[in-house]
């Protein structure tokens, strides 16, 4: 589906997606229901610290699908490691449930986090 900017208004409001990966050993699809934001003009997903087969997908392939109540897009992510850029993600207001879950600097050395390209 393309993203118009109705589509990405309505996109940067959405908390829940379906994140669909291809598994890194089955070459299968792998969906996943995740949280994400918009932080930055930049579509984030993270976690707490720890390790996460999705990511291990990504990894070894960067191309997923999001599925939102407004349809599937294709995208292309990437592993974020700007420390700053992480730090600026854990301590927006939108994210301070991770905050509650573990240390920031815990967070911004060792959580995951994507960024999620729809273009």
């Amino acid at each position: 589906m393309p993203t118009t900017t109705a589509a990405l208004e309505r996109l940067k409001r959405t908390r829940t997606v379906d994140l669909t990966t291809i598994g890194r050993r089955s070459g299968l699809p792998r969906t996943v229901e995740i949280w994400w934001f918009h932080v930055d003009d930049r579509f984030i997903i993270t976690g707490t610290p720890g390790r996460r087969d999705w990511l291990a997908n990504i990894r070894a392939n960067p191309h997923v699908t999001i599925s939102t109540p407004f349809g599937e897009f294709h995208a292309t992510v990437r592993e974020i490691d700007d420390a700053a850029f992480r730090r600026r993600v854990f301590e927006a207001p939108e994210i301070g449930w991770y905050a509650s879950q573990a240390d920031l600097q815990r967070l911004v050395d060792t959580a995951p986090m994507i960024e999620v390209d729809l273009s």
